[in-house]
């Protein structure tokens, strides 16, 4: 493991775990899209189907582990402890719009034409857009408040990191995962803008980033 891939899963942890403080400490999760975490843990279910079957090592297994509980955690916050703070009126992206394409791409690119493997493929297709409900949230109502965006910003580096490990383990070990190259890539833009604004208007001090409305 390099330091990229571990920058990148503690990004990805620090996302979570502020995400569910912030829940937690509020008893709210207004302006945080229940969609888009059930689709995460949807793709932490379908990438570790094999937990019980393929051990890699101590690192990975808890970490698999540690994932899945905080994303079904999350989603357990969100629908049932404070489901009446949940702003279900803004959180409309039609999910069908990217699940009905995930599917079919899973079935024709896939480096393995197996359940698991394309499970697997899958989550890795579903990880890319799986974000765009609570961006499309936050559009939508015209401001986050600074611990989303925060968390925004923890998920879209882990992301970048990833893109960083990659690139490492391509000029150290001659390693190349098409799809999950891809699918990182596509995922990283999504967040281009989004980093701009927490830059230059978040970290700038103010409580809230405010985005213009669609008219």
């Amino acid at each position: 493991m390099n330091i990229f891939r571990l920058a990148g899963d503690v990004s990805h942890l620090v996302a979570i775990v502020i995400l569910l403080m912030k829940i937690w400490w509020s008893k709210s999760c207004a302006g945080i899209s229940g969609k888009s975490q059930v689709l995460l843990a949807l793709v932490f279910t379908t990438r570790y189907l094999d937990l019980f079957t393929v051990f890699i090592s101590t690192y990975n297994t808890v970490m698999k582990v540690v994932f899945l509980a905080l994303s079904y955690a999350t989603v357990y916050l969100i629908y049932i402890r404070f489901r009446n703070t949940f702003d279900s009126a803004n959180d409309t992206f039609r999910v069908e719009f990217l699940l009905v394409p995930v599917v079919g791409l899973s079935f024709l690119e896939n480096y393995a034409f197996t359940p698991l493997e394309i499970l697997w493929t899958f989550s890795i297709f579903l990880e890319a857009v799986a974000i765009m409900p609570q961006l499309f949230m936050i559009t939508k109502t015209g401001e986050a408040e600074s611990i989303t965006t925060h968390y925004l910003f923890f998920l879209g580096l882990y992301r970048a990191l990833y893109i960083a490990n990659w690139v490492w383990r391509y000029h150290t070990e001659g390693f190349f995962d098409q799809i999950a190259v891809v699918s990182g890539v596509v995922q990283t833009i999504f967040y281009c803008d989004f980093f701009y604004l927490y830059i230059t208007r978040v970290l700038r001090g103010r409580g809230k980033m405010s985005l213009p409305i669609p008219v």
